[in-house]
């Protein structure tokens, strides 16, 4: 079960916020800002820290309870007085019941003095769900992690260090099952020498939980009226906690490599690589990205539409939480990049929703156990009746509908991702051969030399395989055709993406977009009439109504229009995203895992230092590689990573070759 649930608030007659669930308040209408700056950011000592960052610099706070966001707040807005320097916060917060957009709205608002920051989390509070939700703000300063869910679950799964503590949360007598052992072992896990912590309260069993744990903790004076609260630091300890849980096996360790010059070339102008651009441009890397047609988005992702849709289990899989995260991160980026002017709503992308039919009985049971493992705020039922008035005309069947979906031009948010200062776009530039030499890397066009940099990253999809140090991944390509219809005066009143099969979207630029078969054996690009008649058939399993307005009975299919691309996907429909390893170096080192799975090797993985890959999205490149993009900066820039450790270990390519070595065990040994 993956359902989140939404915090409920009451207001006393101060007009205080207080938590239905824990019968506590927020915080101080008198005092809640002075407070949050006296416990949090006075007592680990963040004025003088913030001072001395230096441009490579990623400070690092975690707090337990987001709840209004106001220390988050506070802390971001003592960043941007106090940091005259390149320097990035990266803020992380649980919060197991989080506010609804409006109650944010409505808390947030008794502090006017925030509003500068105020509204821009507000306007990226969209799609929050269950798992690790990302926010980028002040092009890319400032970064927001929340995880949503149990603060012990979702810290037991991040993976990455913490300078401040901001243990906050509502108040231990109030909620127990926060204030843990099994809590306060995290912390000590994610911690080092230099990590601080403070908290309002001063209860014995929090102190401890906390000494015990390994942190030096003394008692000061408490803020107004609360006699005293804890302050202290983490220290390693001889004997460190057990935490019960094996070390990260050495294949999925972090790259401990430094990359002076911050110089990238990204190899593929598609979704991936744009993505992957962005997020190194934002951290101020130098990016120059290659790609090899006359412009960027001119192969998977330069379908006119692509549909913000999820397709989802409800068994809490991998596959369903990766896509449930980069939905939330691809919706607040295209918040973020209209904001700033570089997409406009309704003309490059659109929240429509996305109605996804129950066009069978097998689809029907599908889409009930959906309905019962997942909030309403991400996916609801609806009867025919009410599909009809969703869609604004008639469809065949009832089924689900996502009210955050949509649809979005791909090549127009491609563009709008490469927009900046530090990305080089080079087209008409294709990349033959890699060669790695005196901590550079070069990219070669056969006898031409197109750039070198510290790092290249493979945003290649299935044309990965022709570099050698990639060949052997389980990648392969899966045609897929779009049909362009002309919009008529009465299919101009779609107003929601519908699936069944395929799909159709609202009209843009006076045409509608149909698609998009599969074809596992195509070799060719070459538009086929036949899938064309595929795409109609699929559009009168959605909609009679609609083929009716769009009058496709009297079409000559030959003549219309569409546009066919290869997708690319792993064997296990996984992206391939994370650093690269010496595969013989990997098979020969690890290789006593063929007679004792259960053996870890101790040797250190030996990596294609500065090669990182991220491909294999499939049909779900607008979910998730712009999130797998944060991923491979975070890789890059040793930062706690957007998604959950095990989902990072899943999408890493070197899953397929410890698979090569447990097949060879499989089959080899007796």
């Amino acid at each position: 079960m993956m359902t989140t649930h939404y915090a409920q608030l009451k207001w006393d007659e101060h007009g205080q916020p207080i938590s239905c669930e824990f019968d506590d308040i927020y915080f101080s209408k008198t005092f809640g800002l002075e407070e949050t700056r006296y416990v949090f950011l006075q007592h680990n000592y963040l004025p003088d820290r913030f001072k001395l960052l230096t441009d490579d610099d990623c400070f690092v706070i975690a707090e337990t309870g987001f709840g209004s966001g106001l220390n988050f707040l506070c802390a971001w807005q003592l960043f941007a007085t106090q940091v005259t320097t390149k320097a990035r916060l990266h803020f992380i917060s649980v919060e197991k019941y989080p506010l609804t957009k409006e109650d944010l709205q409505a808390t947030l608002q008794l502090w006017p003095e925030l509003a500068t920051y105020t509204v821009q989390l507000v306007n990226q509070y969209v799609a929050i769900h269950q798992g690790y939700q990302r926010f980028v703000f002040a092009d890319g300063k400032i970064t927001l992690t929340l995880l949503i869910g149990d603060a012990k679950e979702q810290l037991q799964k991040l993976n990455g260090k913490i300078d401040a503590w901001f243990l906050d949360g509502f108040a231990p007598t109030k909620n127990p099952q926060m204030w843990t052992t099994e809590l306060f072992k995290e912390l000590a896990r994610l911690s080092t020498n230099q990590t601080t912590l403070a908290t309002f309260t001063s209860a014995g069993k929090v102190r401890r939980g906390l000494v015990a744990a390994g942190f030096f903790i003394e008692k000061t004076t408490g803020f107004a009226n609360k006699r005293e609260m804890l302050l202290g630091h983490w220290q390693e300890m001889e004997q460190p906690y057990d935490l019960k849980r094996p070390a990260t096996p050495p294949w999925y360790a972090r790259v401990k490599a430094t990359y002076p010059n911050k110089t990238a070339i990204v190899i593929g102008g598609g979704i991936a690589g744009c993505s992957t651009a962005a997020s190194l441009a934002a951290r101020d890397w130098q990016v120059t990205l290659l790609e090899r047609h006359l412009d960027i988005a001119s192969e998977g992702s330069g379908n006119p539409q692509g549909i913000l849709y999820l397709k989802l289990s409800a068994h809490n899989t991998l596959q369903s939480r990766l896509l449930i995260e980069g939905f939330g991160y691809t919706r607040r980026l295209l918040t973020r990049l209209t904001a700033l002017q570089q997409l406009t709503y309704n003309e490059d992308w659109q929240a429509c929703g996305v109605l996804q039919l129950a066009f069978n009985h097998k689809e029907l049971i599908r889409q009930q156990q959906l309905a019962e493992a997942f909030p309403p705020a991400l996916l609801y039922p609806v009867n025919q009746q009410q599909a009809n008035e969703l869609a604004n005309l008639s469809v065949n069947h009832s089924g689900l509908f996502f009210p955050e979906g949509g649809w979005v031009k791909p090549r127009q948010l491609c563009k709008a991702l490469v927009k900046h200062p530090n990305i080089q776009v080079k087209c008409q530039q294709q990349a033959l051969q890699l060669a790695h030499g005196n901590g550079q890397w070069q990219v070669w066009n056969d006898q031409q030399l197109l750039a070198n940099a510290d790092i290249v990253v493979l945003a290649t999809a299935a044309d990965t395989d022709q570099f050698n140090m990639t060949a052997q991944l389980p990648i392969k390509r899966i045609r897929g055709q779009v049909t362009e219809l002309a919009m008529t005066n009465s299919s101009q009143a779609l107003a929601t993406v519908i699936c069944s099969d395929g799909y159709i979207a609202p009209a843009r630029d006076n045409k509608h977009c149909l698609g998009a078969n599969f074809n596992f054996h195509a070799t060719d690009l070459i538009l086929s009439p036949s899938e064309h008649a595929e795409n109609i058939a699929t559009l009168k399993t959605i909609s009679l109504d609609l083929a009716n307005r769009l009058g496709v009975d009297k079409l000559n299919i030959s003549t219309i229009n569409g546009r066919a691309a290869y997708r690319c996907t792993a064997t296990d429909y996984l992206p391939l995203v994370g650093p690269i390893a010496d595969r013989q170096a990997f098979l020969r080192d690890y290789q006593a895992i063929i007679k004792d799975s259960k053996k870890i090797p101790n040797n250190p993985c030996q990596w294609l230092t500065g090669l990182f890959l991220n491909i294999a999205h499939g049909s779900r490149g607008l979910i998730t590689a712009p999130l797998c993009g944060e991923m491979l900066a975070s890789w890059i820039e040793n930062e706690p990573f957007p998604i959950e450790n095990d989902l990072m270990q899943a999408c890493h390519p070197n899953r397929f070759y410890m698979r090569e070595l447990k097949y060879f065990r499989r089959n080899h040994t007796h």
